[in-house]
């Protein structure tokens, strides 16, 4: 049995060619929601969902006969649950249909950011999010840079930006850097099997991702 904690863990150890007979899926993992796992490989495992969610979401997991487990876990619900799993499949071979979990999807989407708020000495705009070409760090202070190249220091980390910009357009590039898709202009292979990426508007650095970060991102530019 293997215990893992991440979205992005999991992900590997999928595509790593591991087939487990079933899996128990907490919805909120350490760096964000296991649905992200669907988004980014396939699962052709059976899922028993865990959430401490209230009520409401329960009951859209039962409508879409999508088995749960409300923590703390009772013996009783587990035994349950498995005795589900053992009976029920689909005709697809999983525990569930892809139908169902694009429906329950869209209960626990978080709500992403559509614009920012910015200072400019006494003045407050803010900046859609289709206009942001990408954020990075400097000393500790975050800063946010247009299509327009205007930059813009913001009261966010990039951690926080990471979570509340939509993943489908922004990607941690590394340490230093979050950019919009569109931002992307060259990609290039560097040394040491990494990449090495040419942003517009055009930066002095060498915005390099890492070898261990190059397939996760080659499968981002193709969602």
């Amino acid at each position: 049995m293997d215990c893992i904690d991440s979205v992005e863990e999991s992900v590997k150890f999928l595509e790593s060619g591991n087939n487990p007979d079933l899996i128990f899926m907490d919805i909120q993992l350490s760096d964000g929601l296991s649905f992200e796992i669907f988004d980014r490989t396939r699962v052709s495992a059976p899922v028993i969902f865990t959430t401490a969610f209230d009520d409401y979401a329960i009951k859209a997991f039962k409508v879409n006969s999508i088995d749960y487990l409300l923590k703390p876990v009772e013996q009783e619900d587990l035994a349950r649950a498995i005795s589900k799993f053992r009976k029920t499949k689909t005709k697809e071979g999983g525990f569930f249909s892809r139908e169902q979990l694009e429906e329950v999807l869209g209960l626990y989407r978080p709500a992403y950011k559509s614009r920012l708020v910015v200072k400019l000495g006494d003045k407050i705009r803010h900046i859609e999010a289709n206009e942001i070409a990408y954020f990075f760090s400097e000393d500790k202070v975050s800063f946010l840079v247009t299509n327009e190249t205007k930059k813009y220091i913001i009261n966010y980390t990039l951690e926080q930006i990471e979570k509340f910009m939509n993943p489908a357009d922004f990607y941690r590039l590394n340490r230093k850097y979050v950019a919009h898709i569109n931002a992307i202009e060259t990609i290039d292979k560097y040394f040491n099997s990494r990449l090495k990426i040419g942003l517009k508007p055009e930066v002095e650095d060498d915005v390099l991702i890492s070898r261990n970060k190059v397939s996760d991102f080659l499968n981002w530019l193709e969602r």
